[in-house]
């Protein structure tokens, strides 16, 4: 299939919205209470642009909880069509956009033309995401302790939170996104 064919097969953000459970209100929370810097000028070179995005995402994924939202207020200003795919559903495309060749990292914001080529790529979190998520999993026991999966699940916790209410990652975000479509082809 071509990157068209992927964008057509894709949920829109509403139903993307709707399918979310346990994350939902943090995602919630990011879309409310996330406010677009006064970029003016770039929000009108992305929609002259006319590109549309793919973002491969799980409702159950914490980076996509406060990642998804971000992007959705850009798109929205910026006039780009989105789609989402669900990763585990889709695994023929996400595996074309593996992080570092290897994982099956998300979320992943593929952005296309009107044509279908891909003009950029971002994901799955900002530098300044995963240096906070990095420093955290070296907290963690080894994975055959005994008390990792309590560990585990308390990082998790912590990060989520960490997440849904402090907007460092949310800008931290924005501003990767932004450096990436400053950077597309075309």
């Amino acid at each position: 299939m071509n990157l068209n064919d992927w964008f057509n097969k894709g949920m829109t953000p509403e139903t993307y919205n709707e399918s979310l459970d346990k994350l939902k209100e943090g995602a919630s929370r990011v879309y409310n209470e996330f406010t677009l810097p006064n970029d003016e000028a770039f929000f009108q070179e992305l929609a002259d642009k006319k590109l549309r995005a793919i973002i491969l995402a799980e409702p159950w994924c914490g980076h996509c909880m406060f990642n998804l939202p971000v992007f959705f207020r850009l798109a929205e200003k910026a006039n780009i069509s989105v789609r989402v795919l669900a990763r585990d559903e889709n695994l023929e495309l996400m595996d074309q956009y593996l992080t570092n060749g290897k994982s099956r990292s998300i979320p992943i914001f593929i952005f296309i033309d009107e044509q279908g080529n891909e003009v950029a790529k971002w994901g799955p979190i900002a530098k300044f995401t995963k240096e906070f998520v990095d420093k955290h999993k070296e907290t963690l026991p080894s994975k055959d302790a005994e008390d990792y999966n309590d560990k585990f699940k308390e990082v998790i916790k912590f990060m989520t939170k960490s997440f849904m209410n402090d907007s460092d990652y949310w800008n931290a975000s924005y501003g990767e996104m932004k450096e990436t479509l400053e950077n597309a082809k075309g």
